[in-house]
């Protein structure tokens, strides 16, 4: 067999699967502990949209000054939103902390094709 031949259908496989490779891409929505229920209805609408387009959701809650002493606001806030939108997502990462922010990944129950 031909080498040069060999090598053409070896690049010619790899470009193919990299062509119909999915990628996967992460949405984030950025929250304090003090957000009214208003404004968190807009931020779950649109993950609710990023979910349903099979996109994850990372959901952070940021702590500014003497907030961080109550971290349970912001974990009563992050299983609310879970909750409003286990009709389309998982949990994928459940609520931690990570320094002065807590951090919750969602992702899509059935992917979009």
């Amino acid at each position: 067999m031909d080498f040069g031949k060999f090598q053409y259908e070896q690049a010619k496989k790899e470009r193919l699967a990299r062509k119909q490779q999915k990628t996967v891409e992460v949405k984030e929505i950025r929250l304090r502990p003090k957000t009214t229920d208003h404004h968190l209805g807009f931020k779950i609408r649109d993950a609710r949209r990023w979910l349903e387009d099979g996109m994850k959701v990372k959901v952070r809650i940021r702590f500014r000054g003497r907030e961080i002493t109550y971290p349970e606001i912001a974990r009563e806030q992050l299983d609310k939103i879970a909750s409003d939108l286990d009709d389309v997502a998982v949990v994928e990462q459940r609520p931690g902390m990570e320094g002065r922010t807590m951090l919750m990944v969602l992702a899509p129950t059935k992917v979009v094709e």
